[in-house]
């Protein structure tokens, strides 16, 4: 038998630890409108090359990874996860570009959610795999007025891709202590980032409010994020987690809507929330082990 006020104990520690997630989920997506914005100076490139190389300068700052070695091993590791990382934030920038944040934010976790229901052997999972499949078929552009530019459809779905293989490498580079895997990945992405954006947008990067916006950019889409789910993974299920980080769609669109004024029609909404609906309901008839 539990002792006398566990469950209120585990009530109060999990409520201020969802408020946490969501508070990461709404400064994510902020970030992500502020990053459009200054996609006509830089480019998504640019923006891409600001986010991953400050966020990176800030977490070696913090983290100092450095002070535990890398065996050959951890390095191969860090650089493939790096990589990963890096190519994600350049393709959903660039389908940011082109569709709204909302319905590219839709598509890019169904490469996590394909993790999940394919290592999955569960019959009732087949139901959550068929939200997944109708939603991103409502998204294809082949419906009239809510009709999607293609390319920002494919850049957005690639980045799904480089999020599954992130989950798969990343849970190899998880072995470092600490936020050390984080820092060095993040590393590991800018050296690949950055010469990318600096190609593409030049000296336009060092601009001074161009910096400004980038650095907020970096705090909020990485570092605050960060530091929120750092403090509330530890005593949140993980079906609680899957849940509330299913609803990152709604959370890009509105913030795409208040941030940016992008509008959705009724098709892409619905779109939306069957995606949503995969994924909360995956994460829902999941384990109860702690994320």
């Amino acid at each position: 038998m539990a002792p006398a006020g566990a469950g209120v104990q585990g009530r109060t520690g999990t409520a201020p630890a969802a408020l946490a997630i969501l508070g990461a989920l709404v400064s994510q997506n902020i970030g992500a409108a502020c990053a459009k914005q200054l996609f006509p100076q830089v480019g998504s490139e640019g923006v891409t090359a600001l986010r991953v190389g400050l966020s990176a300068l800030l977490l070696l700052v913090a983290m100092r990874p450095w002070r535990m070695a890398l065996t050959r091993r951890g390095a191969l590791d860090i650089a493939v996860y790096g990589v990963t990382l890096g190519c994600m934030n350049l393709l959903i920038y660039r389908a940011f570009a082109l569709i709204p944040i909302g319905v590219a934010i839709a598509i890019e976790v169904t490469g996590p959610l394909a993790v999940v229901l394919l290592s999955s052997r569960r019959r009732r999972d087949v139901a959550w795999v068929a939200c997944a499949v109708l939603g991103l078929w409502l998204l294809l552009p082949l419906h009239g007025a809510s009709a999607l530019d293609p390319r920002g459809v494919a850049w957005a779905a690639g980045a799904a891709l480089c999020w599954a293989l992130y989950i798969v490498f990343g849970k190899r580079a998880s072995t470092l202590q600490g936020g050390q895997a984080v820092a060095w990945g993040m590393l590991a992405a800018a050296l690949f980032t950055v010469p990318v954006g600096v190609a593409h947008a030049g000296a336009a990067l060092l601009d001074g409010p161009v910096l400004a916006v980038g650095l907020a950019v970096a705090l909020l889409s990485s570092a605050l994020p960060y530091t929120l789910e750092m403090m509330a993974l530890k005593r949140l299920p993980r079906r609680v987690f899957g849940i509330l980080v299913s609803s990152a769609p709604a959370v890009g669109a509105l913030a795409g809507f208040f941030v940016l004024g992008e509008r959705l029609g009724a098709v892409q909404w619905l779109a939306i929330a069957f995606v949503m609906l995969a994924s909360g309901g995956s994460a829902a008839t999941a384990g109860d082990e702690r994320a």
